[in-house]
């Protein structure tokens, strides 16, 4: 059995079911307890878990994460909510020096067992210090894994192994998506493993690969492309570190050909690495260049035709996925 829930509820219930397996499970972040989270994703924990495991903390994003290694260090299993991963930048040295590291500066006698949770991406006119994409910069960094999904089951799923994971895990949502509804299945053990893509549609043509909420662009533009006869093949990553690299290359080998929509700046990206992987490993069954359909490379502005202009959307996919076919320019 399953229910229709949004994305906001599918975490919370990953959030509760492994707070009650786990009693070192706990929540810390700015309004996650009294105001039941800034995007109501813990609506209601404080009343069943108290103030102790449910914590409200100062705007201090590099105070309450290093709050969050250290309990990680010593045995706990912090959940640190940043309100925004834009926030999270003032906790990078938290995350990035001190997280990702303690394995390897403790020679494996400390494990950081840490989930960092939050919004990443564009969110409507928040321009340019609220919209960035981090996805590329945390899994830059050995020793932190990424995931970044929309799809509610899957994120359920996914945050429960994340919690579970005795690595830090860097979990990027969408703003704009907590009210994304889908299927998710009736079970409290619903796992989803790390490092696994999903295929949204099966396709034969051509490859699209993405991510988070930009694989609702490409699947739009997979049912236009069929309009015209055109079968595009979509994956979801779902985890960008580890990456799945033999779905997208088995993928590859099917159709030929490949485009990568990615909401982050072309420059260093995901779909740059994804673009390697391909090249590396497919390169012989390639018919046409990999295409990148990416944000432009600025910063995004606040007027509402600058925010259409700056993200991919179904156009610029339909054409780049026409370049790929040699259809038309």
């Amino acid at each position: 059995m399953s229910r229709e829930i949004a994305l906001r509820d599918a975490l919370r219930e990953a959030m509760v079911e492994e707070m009650r397996r786990d009693d070192t499970v706990f929540l810390m972040g700015e309004e996650v307890a009294q105001y039941n989270g800034a995007y109501k994703v813990s609506k209601g924990m404080l009343d069943e878990f108290g103030e102790k495991r449910v914590i409200d903390t100062p705007i201090t994003e590099l105070g309450f994460a290093g709050l969050g290694v250290g309990a990680a260090m010593n045995g706990l299993k912090p959940i640190v909510e940043f309100m925004t991963w834009n926030f999270a930048i003032l906790a990078f040295d938290q995350i990035v020096n001190n997280a990702a590291k303690t394995l390897s500066q403790s020679a494996g006698h400390f494990q950081c067992p840490i989930v960092f949770r939050g919004p990443s991406g564009s969110a409507g006119q928040l321009a340019q210090q609220h919209s960035q994409m981090f996805e590329a910069w945390m899994a830059n960094t050995p020793g932190l894994k990424v995931i970044s999904c929309i799809d509610p089951a899957d994120a359920k799923g996914l945050l429960k192994s994340a919690i579970r994971d005795p690595n830090p895990v860097c979990v990027m949502e969408s703003e704009v998506m907590y009210g994304y509804k889908g299927e998710v299945p009736d079970d409290e053990d619903l796992i989803v493993p790390i490092g696994k893509a999903a295929i949204r549609r099966e396709g034969t043509d051509v490859t699209l690969v993405s991510f988070n909420k930009m694989v609702l662009e490409a699947l739009k533009a997979a049912d236009e492309l069929a309009k015209e006869d055109i079968s595009a093949e979509v994956i979801d990553l779902r985890t960008i570190r580890p990456m799945d690299h033999d779905t997208i290359i088995k993928s590859v080998k099917k159709t030929n050909r490949i485009v990568v929509v990615d909401e982050s700046w072309p420059f260093s990206g995901v779909s740059s690495e994804v673009s390697y992987i391909v090249q590396k490993h497919a390169f012989d069954y390639l018919d046409a260049p990999v295409i990148r359909v990416n944000s432009a490379d600025t910063s995004m502005a606040y007027a509402p035709t600058l925010v259409e202009e700056y993200l991919p959307n179904p156009a610029k996919i339909i054409k780049a996925v026409k370049e790929v076919m040699y259809i038309e320019k």
